[in-house]
């Protein structure tokens, strides 16, 4: 603080704060700014070394790498100046001080060295940088395994990183957010007995990756996007409470999960296609079976194959509450099969006895979707809303033309209300 300062505002209030609230109130400022505290004065120096959350995010590259805001070169003469004040070794940057192609990773090394204490929170982003080797990046998951991380969240906008081992020693993990990497557990792996939350995205499971189910006891909201090789990811999850999976064509649930008891389930329409009776997962086969919310995205009624896989689900789903969908169109494609199929006395040969809420997005009114909605206003005797939503670029006409046609449309409910609102 400066004399001037001083003067004017009075002593230094902040640093005679108690600890914790010091702490706190750098946890919540960028990483960046959190370094260059060291420097306020012998009090401050250390303090950041005990951040329980360190967020190397998008936003964090992308400042380091085009100098803005604090800056690059900033960053890395704060860190210079910490590396010295603590005798620790000194980074060997390019001759300029400029911006080169392991520096990024190695600064977060030396971060992540010098800090003391646990880490609940590490977020890492991998920019689009050229990289010899992921080897710092390895090494620095070794370094984060000896902290008893809780909140792990890494993505690369490099090439797939393979995750190596060190991620799976860190037993003490509740949450793991994973984008484009490599997933292959080390063989002696037996499960994160802690993790609560488990998000993959542009996760490659391998075509060789032959194990037991890993177990995920404490697993309750597990999220599957743009995934391949999904089915030889075989996990044990008995309290698994929502499952959301999304562009992952080859995920059987039958060989992935066992004896989950999942209330709420988003899936899209491609997976709908193997939801036939044969291979149907056997946690939807019960009838005591406790899926309560269910969510079809990009479902197109008019597709016969995704139709009838959203029949055999509801059909094995005795007592769901709430339905979802979120319609996408689909050209030239033939409606009247999956029109037949709706018109048919059997089509579902059960009643929805428990389903009292229904929210349907983006409709245009086809003869599919009408006919759809007859058939759960025909079938749902406790309902008592359904929610439409029209698609944004249907006309005033076919707006009002649908909201007609399902106000005469019979209800086994006599609580059943229809709100019709704007896109």
């Amino acid at each position: 603080m400066t004399a001037n300062y001083r003067r004017k505002f009075g002593r230094d209030r902040i640093s005679n704060l108690p600890e914790h609230l010091i702490a706190s109130i750098i946890e919540r400022l960028p990483i960046q700014d959190a370094v260059s505290t060291c420097i306020i004065s012998k009090k401050w120096r250390y303090i950041w070394t005990e951040m329980r959350e360190l967020v190397f995010d998008n936003q964090f590259s992308n400042k380091f790498a085009k100098n803005e805001a604090f800056g690059r070169n900033g960053f890395i003469r704060i860190i210079k100046q910490v590396l010295t004040l603590s005798k620790g070794p000194i980074l060997k940057f390019s001759k300029n001080g400029a911006f080169g192609s392991n520096e990024f990773i190695s600064i977060i090394n030396q971060v992540l060295t010098l800090h003391k204490g646990p880490i609940l929170k590490f977020h890492l982003h991998i920019p689009n940088i050229f990289l010899d080797s992921f080897e710092e990046v390895d090494q620095l998951m070794l370094l984060l395994s000896r902290t008893g991380v809780k909140e792990l969240i890494l993505d690369s906008s490099n090439r797939c990183y393979e995750l190596p081992s060190y991620v799976f020693s860190c037993l003490e993990l509740t949450k793991l957010i994973l984008y484009n990497c490599f997933f292959k557990p080390p063989l002696k792996f037996e499960g994160f007995l802690n993790l609560e939350e488990l998000i993959l995205r542009d996760i490659d499971f391998g075509a060789n990756l032959c194990r037991t189910k890993i177990n995920l006891p404490q697993l309750k909201n597990l999220s599957l996007a743009y995934c391949t090789n999904v089915y030889k990811f075989k996990i044990k999850a008995t309290n698994l409470f929502r499952l959301a999976i999304t562009a992952c064509p080859d995920a059987i649930l039958a060989t992935m999960l066992s004896n989950s008891k999942v209330k709420r389930f988003c899936i899209d329409a491609q997976f709908l296609k193997t939801l036939t009776p044969e291979n149907i997962p056997k946690w939807l086969q019960q009838p005591d079976n406790s899926l309560r919310y269910l969510w079809f995205r990009k479902f197109h009624l008019g597709d016969v194959d995704q139709l009838r896989g959203a029949l055999c689900l509801l059909r094995n789903s005795p007592n769901l509450k709430t339905l979802g969908m979120y319609l996408e169109k689909k050209p030239r494609v033939n409606l009247g099969p999956a029109s037949s199929i709706l018109e048919s006395l059997n089509c579902l040969d059960y009643k929805l006895y428990q389903l009292q809420n229904v929210v349907i997005t983006s409709i245009e009114g086809s003869k599919p979707e009408m006919l759809f909605i007859k058939l759960l206003l025909s079938h749902s005797p406790s309902l008592e809303k359904v929610t439409i939503r029209p698609s944004g670029s249907s006309s005033v006409q076919e707006r009002l033309d649908i909201a007609k046609d399902v106000m005469w449309f019979p209800r086994a409910s006599p609580k059943a209300k229809i709100i019709y609102s704007n896109p």
